[in-house]
């Protein structure tokens, strides 16, 4: 129903909260780490939302982006994962990670989320597998390099960071913890895999 909320944030909670705009409050239920992003109150923000419509209630769930929220959506389509199953798994990775968790069968990284077990997360990433491209799963790690340089450098340079993060994994880290210590790392037009997996590791500590 609604795209997107545009107002000034009024209220902050721990899982929750409300934007005025247009003299309206909107209460809109967000993750932890959503909510640990948001400006101070007072401060305007722009939240994507997605509207949940039952017979005994009207509930707002809020993202700071729209790949937040896309990724959310497919989350709460998984058979046994409602909206706050979707907002637990959100509140302890991002959806890079998430994406990378579901390519690498990493369910330990899921099961982290309150209240979602094992079988759960197995179930996610069964669900979520044919559904998730390798191109989005890399998409977000292309953003965190310094030299981007053209479409084929920016390719090469998802290659060797998802070479590195399979090398990571295959080390024993979870594939939430690779992808993020490699994100950190800055990436050079002389960069290799094997630098990209140094430097990662020195973030893993």
């Amino acid at each position: 129903m609604y795209a997107y909320i545009k107002g000034t944030l009024e209220e902050t909670a721990e899982d929750a909260v409300v934007v005025e705009a247009g003299g309206i409050g909107y209460n809109i239920r967000v993750s932890t780490a959503t909510a640990e992003l948001l400006p101070g109150v007072g401060n305007e923000v722009k939240i994507y939302t997605y509207t949940l419509v039952r017979e005994d209630a009207f509930s707002l769930f809020g993202f700071l982006t729209r790949d937040d929220l896309e990724i959310f959506k497919k989350l709460i389509a998984v058979n046994g994962i409602g909206p706050k199953g979707g907002l637990a798994i959100l509140s302890v990775m991002s959806a890079d990670a998430l994406r990378f968790a579901v390519m690498a069968g990493d369910a330990k990284a899921i099961a982290k989320a309150p209240g979602i077990g094992a079988k759960t997360a197995e179930r996610v990433i069964l669900e979520l597998r044919d559904k998730i491209s390798l191109e989005d799963t890399l998409k977000g790690l292309g953003d965190s390099g310094g030299a981007a340089g053209t479409n084929a450098g920016a390719g090469g340079d998802n290659l060797m960071k998802r070479e590195a993060i399979e090398a990571l994994v295959a080390l024993g880290y979870s594939a939430s913890d690779a992808t993020a210590a490699v994100k950190k790392v800055e990436v050079s037009e002389d960069v290799t895999s094997e630098t990209i997996l140094k430097l990662a590791l020195k973030h893993m500590f």
